[in-house]
């Protein structure tokens, strides 16, 4: 039997990869792989949360281009730019 979180976590994960902007569907797509199996309910809510987001909005988040006007996912995008930094994706700095 499937659990609320689980279903939650598959929801996320096919969200995260299928955002229609390449580089946003790769890191946003491979940190949902390897991670959303970790994060609590709390943490779920935080990612559905900056999910609602623009791709660019968060993609320039994630690459420090640009600060989000609070600082509601700093803990979250600084988990996203290990997961970069750390070769999870492989995306193109400009």
């Amino acid at each position: 039997m499937t659990s609320d979180l689980d279903t939650k976590r598959k929801q996320l994960a096919f969200r995260a990869s299928h955002r229609g902007f390449k580089e946003a569907d790769l890191v946003l797509g491979g940190f949902a792989t390897a991670n959303l199996h970790r994060l609590d309910a709390g943490a779920l809510d935080e990612f559905d949360r900056l999910m609602a987001h623009a791709d660019q909005d968060i993609y320039d988040w994630v690459m420090d281009r640009r600060v989000p006007e609070s600082d509601e996912f700093a803990s979250l995008l600084g988990r996203i730019r290990a997961f970069v930094r750390d070769g999870g994706a492989v995306v193109k700095r400009s």
